[in-house]
């Protein structure tokens, strides 16, 4: 499984539990909140610097997700998808990748269509569990609690550069 995570090039993910807990918060304006690990997106932010490209693929519509993404710098956002699975196996040919250079993460049943498209499949601990049956990884932390990053390192470790980045973020500091 470590060498699956040493070859990925692109990572799916979704956001409703697994960047966020899944809760839907609306304020009295009937607005959308959502609550985003500040660890998460430094997670992704170093697997981009690492070449490796983050799309988000989602089943509902937000501007937060989309103002999210774009403080993160993840320049592909496709929100308000009913087929993930279509949508992923479109960006994986126009990009000429195989499904093993392919990794999602995903925690709940509309998911499993981007699993089909991915060759490597990744969960977060409180996940549904049809996915966790079908994953390859799960994480330790749940949704919206550091499991993104869990799975950032946990791939940057897999291609052996972990502790330079550690090492060069903190000199950074």
């Amino acid at each position: 499984m470590e060498d699956k995570a040493a070859g990925i090039k692109l990572l799916f993910l979704d956001v409703d539990g697994v960047l966020t807990d899944g809760r839907i918060t609306l304020n009295e304006k009937g607005e959308e909140v959502k609550s985003f690990d500040v660890k998460d997106g430094f997670g992704l932010k170093l697997l981009m610097r690492h070449g490796i490209e983050v799309v988000i693929v989602t089943g509902r519509r937000s501007r937060v997700v989309a103002h999210r993404a774009r403080e993160l710098g993840i320049r592909e956002v496709h929100q308000g998808i009913s087929d993930k699975r279509l949508v992923c196996r479109r960006l994986i040919e126009k990009r000429g990748l195989m499904k093993s250079q392919v990794a999602c993460v995903g925690d709940d049943l509309p998911d499993l269509a981007m699993f089909q498209e991915s060759g490597l499949r990744i969960t977060v601990a409180d996940a549904a569990r049809e996915v966790r049956e079908e994953a390859d990884f799960i994480t330790s932390k749940r949704g919206g609690y550091g499991a993104v990053r869990e799975i950032c390192e946990w791939i940057l470790k897999c291609r052996g550069c972990w502790p330079r980045i550690a090492f060069t973020e903190q000199s950074r500091g």
